[in-house]
């Protein structure tokens, strides 16, 4: 199944970057794909638990749903992912 989550924070392609690593890394998950201009991360999952699974490592990362509070501790958290992924190679 694919699903996309509109999520808060993502600026540019160094959010992307990380974004797309680490919701890779999440078992059942495929073909990530990171829309920086309208801030969709869309994914392939096997079972609605997977999808739940992306939507807290997002929030982790610092990219909240856009239906979750986006604190000022999770703009931060971007501010690093963001860094991150802009420094990978």
């Amino acid at each position: 199944m694919k699903t996309t989550i509109i999520v808060q924070n993502l600026k540019c392609g160094g959010c992307a970057k990380t974004i797309t690593s680490k919701i890779s890394e999440v078992e059942n998950i495929s073909d990530v794909l990171v829309d920086v201009e309208s801030s969709k991360v869309s994914f392939e999952y096997q079972d609605s638990n997977d999808a739940i699974k992306v939507k807290d490592k997002l929030k982790n990362l610092g990219y909240p749903s856009i239906d979750s509070k986006n604190s000022m501790a999770a703009k931060a958290i971007s501010l690093v992912s963001c860094a991150t992924g802009k420094m990978s190679k």
